[in-house]
């Protein structure tokens, strides 16, 4: 299943219409579900990041397919389906890395970091497994660098005594 969805995500015009598409639906079913539905989790690993605007400071909601590490962080990656810039996520965690993410039923305070060229490298085998078009998408979109960050959970707050 996965090799036919990475096929039809690499066809030319699925990666200029998917952008304007699949985030709005996918966003809209996790509302009118209560957030137990996501599309794009038929298909591919995907969590509602809730990152700060960095132009307006309001609360921006991003289905984004992401990697579960054992140690509790996700890796998510900035592909926007291979366009030449960047999702407007990115320069929101650049800005303001403290984020949450809603995994499975739960929200997850989390810290943002956007992986070095050795970290990505590093993660290349996650990174592939939940999102097999990267290297397609990477190279429609060179000369840009596709980000990919790693959402740290944030310390719970201690607890009073």
């Amino acid at each position: 299943m996965l090799d036919v969805v990475r096929r039809f995500c690499e066809v030319r015009w699925v990666t200029r219409v998917a952008p304007k598409v699949v985030p709005p639906v996918d966003l809209l079913a996790h509302r009118l579900t209560g957030g137990r539905v996501v599309p794009t989790r038929l298909f591919m690993r995907t969590v509602v990041v809730t990152s700060t605007g960095h132009r307006t400071g309001l609360p921006r909601r991003h289905p984004l397919v992401a990697h579960r590490d054992p140690d509790g962080s996700f890796l998510v990656i900035g592909s926007n389906f291979g366009q030449p810039h960047d999702p407007a996520w990115v320069t929101n965690l650049i800005r303001t890395p403290e984020a949450t993410v809603e995994w499975q039923a739960r929200t997850i305070p989390v810290r943002a970091s956007r992986l070095t060229a050795e970290e990505k490298a590093a993660a290349r085998a996650d990174i592939l497994r939940v999102l097999p078009m990267y290297d397609t998408y990477a190279r429609r979109a060179a000369p840009r660098d596709i980000p990919v960050f790693r959402l740290t959970p944030a310390d719970p707050p201690p607890r009073a005594t």
